[in-house]
């Protein structure tokens, strides 16, 4: 697909824009102020693939403990600031990668002009986050309502007040909670600019509705060449909105491969808990791969019984079909040995370091 052109800025070493890959980016879900477990969490994501994350900067604490988690960070950190413009150069000060404001509710022009300075000391980028929940009275009064235009004009407000500070580290989103918003919103905001798009569909829902919301949306948008970073919000774990955003890439080739399993449905003929293992599975490659970027990576498949289990095997490098309480290990479609259940998972994964 052609890829829209955009300028590129840098989140810490991750490139936004331009001809860089799409990136992914999730949130912490933990209080900034614990650093232990906001670190377990940012390392749990950054195994799995993600290339930045964001966290709530919610008072002093908070802004404080940025530092230590910056120290302890494999990957770029933004700091998410609303209201109090103190906050965001106590951020910038800590050593954040990126900031995500809306200059237009942190108090003012000269509060504005200050965060630019502090940032431009390092070339921060600064995102304009404009959300439907969140617009400002008389564009909702003008425009009838959060409609896709009333999200572009605020966005594009809030980059008029960046670029009259002579800056233009921005990167913008327009985030509405249905599908149909989301589309028209960036469409029409990559017609009127050339800053690169962060995509996403805010209060998203919950891991099904949300996957499906956010897949469907961020999908049509990347096809069309619209979109340079993204976020899949979910009312779940940071892990799994990595997870299925890394599945969106990869399904559209804007991503590697990663760990390419089949598995079936499951009926009432299985006798092994395929659910299970295929999820344990999927887990285990993902890991692999994200230590091991350059290995091969096989087709595994992850069947529940012999109906379609032996074919399934053909047609994989590696392949589990299970039985009762068991499964068979077929390499390139060729049966080598039976393992117990509870076996399974390791004999699949030594086959895949060997592969």
């Amino acid at each position: 697909m052609k890829r829209r052109t955009t300028r590129q800025i840098h989140v810490g070493s991750v490139p936004v824009g331009g001809d860089a890959p799409v990136s992914v980016q999730s949130m912490t879900k933990t209080d900034t102020r614990d650093v232990d477990a906001t670190v377990e969490q940012i390392n749990e994501v950054a195994t799995l693939g993600c290339d930045i994350v964001r966290l709530a900067v919610v008072d002093e604490a908070a802004a404080s403990a940025l530092g230590e988690i910056r120290n302890q960070s494999s990957i770029p950190l933004i700091a998410d600031i609303h209201f109090d413009h103190r906050l965001a150069l106590a951020a910038l000060a800590e050593g954040v990668d990126g900031l995500r404001i809306n200059p237009g509710n942190i108090g003012g022009d000269d509060n504005v002009r200050v965060v630019v300075d502090a940032a431009r000391e390092r070339m921060v980028p600064i995102r304009i986050g404009v959300n439907a929940g969140s617009l400002e009275k008389d564009l909702l009064a003008q425009h009838g309502g959060a409609t896709a235009e009333a999200l572009v004009e605020s966005a594009m407000r809030h980059v008029r007040l960046l670029e009259a500070c002579d800056y233009q580290e921005i990167k913008i989103s327009v985030k509405a909670s249905d599908v149909a918003r989301t589309l028209a919103a960036y469409r029409l905001l990559s017609q009127r600019t050339d800053y690169p798009l962060h995509l996403g569909v805010t209060e998203a829902g919950t891991f099904m509705a949300g996957t499906v919301r956010s897949s469907v949306a961020l999908g049509i948008l990347l096809e069309e060449g619209i979109g340079d970073t993204i976020r899949i919000s979910l009312t779940d774990t940071p892990a799994r909105e990595v997870r299925v955003g890394l599945e969106l890439l990869r399904a559209l080739e804007l991503r590697a491969p990663g760990a390419s399993v089949i598995s079936c449905p499951t009926c009432g003929r299985v006798q092994v808990n395929v659910v299970e293992l295929a999820g344990r599975v999927e887990s285990a490659l993902d890991e692999y791969y994200a230590q091991h970027p350059d290995v091969a990576r096989p087709l595994v498949a992850v069947m529940g019984c012999m109906v379609n289990g032996p074919g399934e095997a053909r047609e994989a490098d590696i392949a589990l079909a299970g039985g009762k309480g068991k499964f068979a290990l077929y390499l390139k479609g060729q049966h080598v040995k039976t393992v117990a259940e509870s076996e399974a998972l390791e004999a699949l994964m030594d086959e895949v370091r060997t592969f």
